[in-house]
């Protein structure tokens, strides 16, 4: 299988450990068979990898890419997410990147939205390289997300996808017709987490993209 990445300072990380923390600024590298604490490491196979999450970088971008159309191909430019970064793009400080080595294996971005008259954030997409799946990847992206949404005083999370999948961070779905996307979405796909008490109650209209500055 084709292989993307290449080398990458290693800035401040967050190595999985069970549940998602902040790592110290020369981050230990850790085994994954050791560090998960979630179902999916029942599944892992009996070899250690070394994975670091941390913050995007911008030399991460060209092999992002190459994941994204990996697993999307061409029709991704079409989805829902894609469309609300237009003009605005993805938050790189609520963005993370998996490796295992110097290898990016997964990645997370998250684009700042208005949910109505709610700042909020859309997640997506959530990417992991198919040769590395089910070794809890993708949930340690999306713990580290999480946090740092929380962390930065954000309320709201929208994302599109598998129900079933996300209900373990916390998701559910959107009550039908409080908010409507720019484009087409199976409303049983349309999943939100509130971070602060009611934030999903409040938020009823229109999602569109937000600047980072708020506007």
């Amino acid at each position: 299988m084709p292989c993307y990445g290449g080398r990458h300072d290693q800035g401040p990380a967050t190595t999985l450990t069970g549940t998602t923390r902040r790592a110290e600024t020369d981050p230990a590298r850790i085994s994954i068979l050791s560090a998960l604490d979630q179902p999916e490491a029942s599944r892992l196979p009996m070899t250690e990898l070394s994975l670091v999450i941390r913050h995007e970088y911008p030399a991460d971008r060209a092999a992002v890419e190459r994941l994204h159309e990996r697993a999307f191909g061409p029709g991704r430019f079409a989805r829902t997410a894609f469309r609300l970064r237009e003009g605005h793009g993805h938050d790189a400080a609520l963005s993370f990147t998996a490796l295992v080595g110097t290898l990016i294996v997964g990645s997370v971005w998250q684009t700042p939205v208005w949910a109505g008259t709610v700042p909020g954030l859309m997640l997506g997409p959530l990417t992991v390289d198919p040769a590395f799946e089910g070794r809890g990847i993708g949930g340690g992206l999306m713990r580290r997300a999480i946090e740092a949404a929380g962390e930065a005083g954000h309320r709201l999370i929208l994302l599109v996808g598998d129900a079933p999948y996300y209900a373990r961070f916390g998701f559910r779905p959107v009550p039908r017709g409080q908010l409507v996307l720019p484009g087409p979405v199976n409303p049983e796909r349309f999943l939100a987490l509130s971070l602060s008490e009611d934030a999903l109650g409040e938020a009823r209209g229109t999602v569109r993209p937000r600047r980072p500055d708020g506007a």
